[in-house]
């Protein structure tokens, strides 16, 4: 994540600095598109299972991208995403081509070969229109199962394994929730939890800010008085500015009714629960 064009946090923001800053964020994304490649495959045997994991490799153009995404998705998984879209795009849909099932030959280097760049080509396609591109589904397809793996880690308590997985997949998730920016906070808040219990606070703090950042226009989510806890508490273990952060927190609450809020952690285990 690039902080360098972020506003000091510290400092009250007004709306209108806000809304200059997401417009300056609009125009440069404008600028950005994703281009997807299958450059290689490789077969899966199991005992009663056999199946062709493909390699996506999703980059952005634009500018240098030094965190191209890499990601394994078999046919199925595609095929899923296709019926998934069909139920809501299914206008939008019906010019696109979808690799039939074959009975025999799935695992011939001809076949593999003519899914490879099926796949990308479909990919590249759905991509391209606006609506699917920023759909649950489609995001989905390209982050869900890493993120299952990376929130059963945090359950776990495997908090470095965790945090490696949520720092790969925040960058592609980034890249594609530039329409929306708060779609990240979860993930976001997940990597504080894991810098937190790692001892890292300086990390937790850092990827807090981002967090706030995106939470300023935002003061109803359910991460906003949980993730403001914790940076109290992080600011203050760190010699950083606390007041501006209590004073936020108690303006906030004293616009709510009083419900019970969960802390930061008890959040981000309950996400991505199967």
């Amino acid at each position: 994540l690039d902080t360098s064009n972020s506003p000091n946090l510290n400092s009250t923001m007004t709306t209108k600095q806000l809304q200059e800053h997401w417009r300056n964020e609009k125009r440069r994304c404008r600028q950005v598109k994703l281009l997807f490649e299958i450059p290689s495959t490789r077969i899966v045997e199991q005992y009663f299972s056999k199946y062709v994991l493909y390699k996506i490799i999703i980059i952005q153009t634009g500018s240098f991208d030094g965190n191209k995404t890499v990601i394994e998705r078999r046919y199925s998984d595609f095929e899923k995403l296709h019926k998934n879209l069909l139920k809501d795009f299914n206008e939008e849909m019906e010019d696109v081509t979808f690799p039939k099932k074959s009975l025999t030959g799935n695992f011939t280097e001809e076949m593999i070969n003519e899914r490879k760049l099926a796949f990308r080509d479909y990919l590249g396609f759905l991509y391209s229109m606006k609506y699917i591109r920023r759909s649950k589904k489609f995001i989905d397809f390209l982050t869900r199962p890493e993120m299952e793996e990376a929130y059963g880690c945090l359950r776990g308590g495997q908090y470095t394994k965790a945090l490696e997985i949520l720092v790969q997949v925040i960058a592609l998730q980034e890249k594609l929730t530039k329409h929306c920016p708060v779609l990240i906070i979860p993930t976001l808040c997940a990597i504080v939890v894991c810098h937190k219990d790692l001892e890292n606070p300086a990390g937790a703090y850092e990827y807090g800010e981002k967090a706030l950042l995106r939470l300023q226009m935002h003061g109803g989510h359910r991460y906003y008085i949980p993730l403001l806890e914790t940076m109290i508490t992080l600011a203050y273990e760190l010699g950083k500015d606390f007041l501006s952060l209590q004073e936020k927190l108690e303006e906030i609450k004293a616009k709510r009714d009083q419900i019970k809020v969960f802390s930061l952690k008890e959040l981000a285990v309950r996400e991505y629960i199967q």
